[in-house]
């Protein structure tokens, strides 16, 4: 396989770490490997147990190996969480080509010259995601390669997270035997995935609901304008449904899988299943209305504290309604509840891929499609490098450089 066939994406949620395996093809995606583990050491999103969440990661990538028989060596990695912010910036300057040309290395001092910010000292710059270019005063453009001009401006959007979340992010996916090729913001790859043009254009909320936390991205004239997180998400259900029926929370989340229901009128009486009960040597018998009595206040007032949430970020009634991805929307009824607490158009983001064809796998294919973006463009000796090799040509690796220099270098070069 050639540098540039193959993508592996890697998604570290509070329930599950997924590693997807991306291959390209005339620029169509491929996926041709898929692997998952449960995820051991998260907690709301964050990191809080580095060798934990290494064998998670472990895991993951072993099952997702042995899936297509290779050995993953580098990975994007997935960044997102309260602690990521967003800045607009603007670059200038100078066509460097005699013939005036527009070429990448214009292209790449345009885009260094927007990361020039004022910083806190806590905080690090994860991306640079080019809103459009303006060529001697004509906008609008996306890609002004081979343009003929004197003065090159960008307006750009800064993508900046706090420097501890990102180098154990990073120490993580190294700990775990492989190579950060760089780290993509999760909504703004699903965005990438799940959102049409138009949709980005006249405005669109994107609700990931995972197990431990909710991230909300909102889009707007084509470009991501707003971002947060909210430390909700399935596992409130869980602990719910464990609370309501007694029981440990590793039954209770079987039972949501099995037999949840997020609206009570949905519900059938007749479905019912035995439980459990923590303290006590006997099963009890419960219904699928009394375990939908106890999902469905849970998931309203899950969706009412996005409602709030968008309303705070100062957007309300955007055209493009709410698309929701994340496992967590998988449980039946949740459209349905979603649709009267947000009084808008919804709907939910499913990938249109054989293998990951579920609303949990979004983040993850997002991220192979938008990382697949730049890799067409990237130039050689950029930095994209051989991502999944051989046992065998594994083996004979020349002396690694640091996560850290890596990173550096695919922000200056890659993006």
């Amino acid at each position: 396989m050639s540098s540039n066939d193959i993508i592996v994406s890697l998604d570290i949620g509070t329930s599950k770490v997924r590693a997807i395996i991306g291959e390209v093809v005339n620029g169509a995606i491929n996926i041709i490997g898929v692997g998952s583990a449960d995820s051991q050491g998260i907690r709301k999103g964050a990191i809080v147990d580095i060798d934990q969440t290494v064998q998670s990661i472990r895991s993951a990538v072993d099952h997702a190996e042995r899936m297509v028989g290779v050995q993953i060596s580098e990975v994007y990695v997935g960044i997102s969480g309260n602690h990521i912010a967003l800045q607009s910036s603007h670059g200038v300057v100078a066509v460097s080509n005699e013939d005036r040309e527009i070429g990448d290395d214009d292209i790449e001092r345009v885009i260094q010259a927007a990361k020039v910010i004022p910083l806190a000292p806590e905080r690090e710059i994860i991306g640079v995601v080019p809103n459009q270019y303006v060529v001697d005063g004509t906008d609008q453009i996306h890609d002004p390669r081979s343009m003929i001009g004197v003065r090159l401006e960008v307006e750009a959007t800064i993508v900046t997270g706090t420097k501890t979340a990102i180098h154990n992010l990073l120490r993580v996916v190294e700990k775990s035997g492989l190579k950060v090729a760089g780290l993509i913001l999760m909504s703004l790859a699903a965005g990438h995935l799940a959102l049409s043009k138009d949709e980005k254009a006249v405005g669109t909320v994107l609700v990931d609901i995972g197990a431990g936390a909710t991230t909300i991205a909102i889009f707007n004239e084509n470009n991501l304008v707003a971002t947060s997180t909210l430390p909700i998400g399935g596992e409130f259900i869980t602990n719910d449904i464990a609370y309501g029926l007694r029981t440990q929370a590793d039954i209770a989340e079987k039972i949501k899988l099995k037999f949840g229901c997020a609206v009570v009128e949905h519900a059938a009486p007749d479905q019912v299943f035995k439980v459990n009960r923590i303290g006590s040597n006997t099963d009890k018998e419960f219904s699928q209305v009394d375990l939908a009595n106890i999902i469905e206040p849970r998931v309203q007032e899950i969706f009412h504290l996005i409602l709030l949430e968008v309303q705070r970020l100062g957007f309300t009634d955007l055209p493009g309604g709410y698309v929701l991805s994340g496992g967590t929307v998988s449980l039946p009824g949740v459209l349905n509840v979603a649709q009267v607490e947000l009084a808008s158009s919804v709907r939910i983001a499913v990938p249109e891929f054989i293998g990951v064809r579920d609303p949990a796998f979004t983040s993850g294919v997002g991220i192979i499609q938008y990382a697949s973006k730049y890799l067409r463009h990237a130039k050689q000796g950029s930095g994209v490098k051989k991502l999944v090799t051989t046992k065998k040509a594994s083996s004979g690796q020349e002396q690694k450089p640091s996560a850290m220099e890596r990173f550096k270098n695919w922000l200056s070069e890659f993006i």
